[in-house]
């Protein structure tokens, strides 16, 4: 891998317009001029913007502002003071991920606004416009009267021009784990989806939604609105306002003040984004997100190496296996504690997990239920201290399974499931990491299942958001990459802090295992492409073979065939994939030659074709290599799919291995039906396939030698 430092940043193009005292309005337009934003100042002197694609309004009037609870609301009686304009172009080098090289080409506009009576506080604000959206954020300078801000609500407003076409999920304060519901505008309601049985937390307290939130409208453009940069702020819900036909910021907040952002000037807020785009592939293809963050804090980012990985985890969730060691012992000690036979996170069962990686190629091996306290960790508000994260089970011999792993090549990663017993994990977290580091681990996977402690707090508020960063940057100075789950959503931070990998924040696989409500729809994963992931990558676990779960989960299933459980190496990304099912389904397989051989980091990634929920295919070009790769995935219903091929280098011949749906596959009827076809190809040729319901086709394409 190489060291993302200055000396990757390819070209830089910065130039500097005049700036000028302003009028009551200003504008600026994305360099291919498709995209204006207008800033004007409207009656009662507010702080508007209206943002048009094409000459088209895709953004009516919309208003900005703040509440307090330390000063007066600021949202009117403003003057324009001044405004500047800007372009800027950069081509940077991602240390890992979707594409190696990222253009970012963007105009800006800065105005800065001004209270014309006291206090005459000061702001500014700044409008980044690419060819594929628009960022914004407010800033305050220190001034007198304003040093410790108390935020009650970001006052940002989105108005619609028509009742869009919606993929949403609630605005809950706790767990992004809903699925999405497609809707008009208009009949969104989040407080329907309050009280839901498979949950370990949720709060939803008014009608809004959470982001990424995803639209189509009538005349066919794609609409996406999220957040990028959040740092030391609360995480955004949008309200939702089906009268007006807008949407209002909504901050998580706390149940232990009036405030939801405690702030000190001078500060900024994360950036509040608008993709918009004509095909929705372009909407995946976008690099808004990464492009408002601030580039690589970490210097020399090399130990990071993405990677494949099996583990004791789906075993768990079949009910194979547990976390816990004993049924009931004293929890001040495990000596003489009866352990009830069915723990995972055993030294034998992990040595059978390291030589199945070893054998097959993959590089890790995760091991959850490794430490003691899982007995106690859940269903209880008393979780203060039941994980110290360095004692182990006494069936777990962790010097030994690290050795045996170094001895085959393969690295173990460390679970911290913290129960949400935040303060707990806080004071731990050098111990934790310095232990990791002792033991040679650089990869983590936390957990923070259940309502946070100290009670009051939620999962996406302020206090959450500063406690995720302090572990990235705890885990940085050990130089350790984390996969969080149950986290705050990602805004593009892992530019800025490349060791925050992936994370989880959708409804995983795991739900298929033991939900009560049938698990995961198809086309549950062709609507999480075009909304989940434009925030960042997704540790899904994908690869389950044991479609049926027999005779583990006679009433569960997955709600896919086994071909496209090998599309989503392609399809959902992540530099972290994991072959989720226990390794005897794929000793032998031959499907399983697939999940051996796809890469998970790209030179560059291609959306051939998609429409939200119903359908996507990507392909991917492995980094360092001339292999790629091509996932593509179906809802329930069945779809034939021509593939050009035409993003292959001319004049090379290809040889393709296409493991797709048999002739009588169906997610629920006949999910294990698969066959595989190799053909030869170059860059003039086509692919067919025929995607079952609930299907999928997975390609493999390397140059002829």
């Amino acid at each position: 891998m190489r060291i993302l430092s200055s000396a990757f940043y390819l070209s830089i193009i910065f130039l500097m317009l005049v700036a000028c005292e302003a009028t009551d309005s200003t504008s600026v337009k994305s360099p291919d001029n498709n995209i204006e934003v207008k800033f004007l100042i409207a009656d009662e002197g507010q702080a508007a913007y209206i943002i048009s694609y094409k000459g088209q309004l895709v953004i009516d009037t919309s208003y900005l502002g703040f509440e307090f609870t330390n000063m007066p609301s600021l949202g009117s009686n403003l003057e324009l003071v001044r405004s500047s304009k800007k372009s800027f172009s950069e081509t940077w080098e991602m240390p890992w991920g979707e594409q190696r090289l990222v253009d970012n080409t963007f105009n800006e506009l800065v105005v800065t606004l001004k209270e014309l009576a006291e206090p005459k506080r000061t702001f500014s604000l700044t409008f980044r416009v690419f060819d594929d959206g628009v960022g914004f954020r407010y800033s305050f300078p220190e001034q007198a009267g304003m040093n410790e801000v108390l935020i009650a609500e970001e006052n940002t407003e989105f108005k619609l021009t028509g009742n869009h076409t919606c993929w949403w999920i609630p605005g809950d304060w706790d767990i992004y784990e809903h699925l999405f519901t497609k809707s008009p505008f208009s009949d969104i309601d989040a407080l329907s989806k309050r009280n839901h049985p498979n949950l370990a937390q949720t709060h939803i307290p008014v009608n809004a939604v959470n982001t990424p939130v995803t639209m189509k409208t009538d005349d066919g453009l794609y609409l996406s609105f999220h957040e990028a940069a959040l740092v030391d702020y609360s995480g955004i819900t949008l309200k939702v306002d089906a009268e007006n036909n807008s949407m209002r910021s909504n901050l998580v907040g706390s149940d232990n003040q009036k405030h939801k952002v405690k702030v000190q000037t001078p500060f900024s807020t994360p950036w509040r984004t608008i993709q918009i785009a004509q095909r929705a592939g372009d909407l995946i293809e976008s690099n808004i997100i990464v492009n408002l963050n601030e580039p690589n804090k970490l210097g020399d980012v090399s130990w990071i190496e993405p990677t494949k990985y099996v583990g004791i985890w789906w075993e768990m969730h079949l009910g194979k296996s547990t976390w816990d060691y004993a049924a009931t012992q004293d929890m001040s000690t495990y000596i003489g504690a009866k352990p009830h036979g069915r723990h995972g996170a055993t030294t034998e069962n992990t040595k059978r997990y390291i030589d199945f990686a070893a054998a097959n190629g993959i590089g890790a091996v995760l091991v959850e239920g490794w430490n003691t306290g899982w007995e106690s960790w859940i269903g209880t508000d008393d979780r203060e201290g039941i994980f110290d994260f360095v004692t182990p089970y006494p069936d777990y011999d962790i010097e030994e399974v690290v050795r045996y792993a170094k001895s085959k090549d393969v690295k173990i990663i460390m679970h911290h499931e913290t129960s949400s017993a935040v303060t707990t994990y806080d004071q731990q977290l050098d111990t934790a990491y310095a232990f990791m580091h002792h033991h040679g681990m650089d990869m983590v996977k936390t957990g923070y299942v259940g309502t946070i402690i100290p009670k009051g707090e939620y999962h996406h508020g302020q206090w959450m958001v500063n406690h995720y960063m302090r572990v990235l940057q705890t885990a940085a100075k050990y130089k350790v990459a984390v996969n969080s789950h149950e986290p705050i959503m990602a805004t593009g931070l892992r530019r800025t802090y490349p060791n925050d990998v992936t994370r989880e924040g959708l409804r995983g696989q795991e739900f298929n295992a033991w939900a009560t409500d049938g698990g995961n729809p198809p086309n549950h994963l062709p609507t999480v492409a075009f909304t989940r992931m434009l925030a960042g990558p997704i540790d899904f676990t994908p690869g389950i073979f044991n479609i049926k779960m027999e005779p583990y989960r006679n009433d569960n299933q997955v709600n896919t065939t086994l071909a496209q459980q090998l599309a989503l190496y392609v399809v959902i990304y992540s530099p972290l994939q994991m072959a989720a099912d226990l390794p005897q389904y794929y000793e032998g397989h031959p499907a399983f030659q697939f999940i051996r051989d796809v890469g998970v980091d790209w030179e560059q990634s291609i959306v051939l074709n998609g429409e939200v929920g119903q359908f996507v295919t990507i392909a991917r070009q492995e980094r360092d290599t001339e292999r790629w790769f091509v996932g593509s995935i179906t809802n329930e219903e069945s779809r034939n799919i021509i593939i050009k091929t035409d993003f292959l280098t001319p004049n090379v011949k290809y040889n393709a291995t296409i493991y797709a749906d048999g002739e009588n596959a169906h997610w629920d009827l006949n999910p294990t039906s698969f066959k595989i076809e190799q053909v030869v190809i170059d860059s003039n040729s086509e692919i067919k396939l025929s995607l079952a319901c609930g299907g999928g086709a997975a390609i493999s394409i390397e140059p002829v030698e």
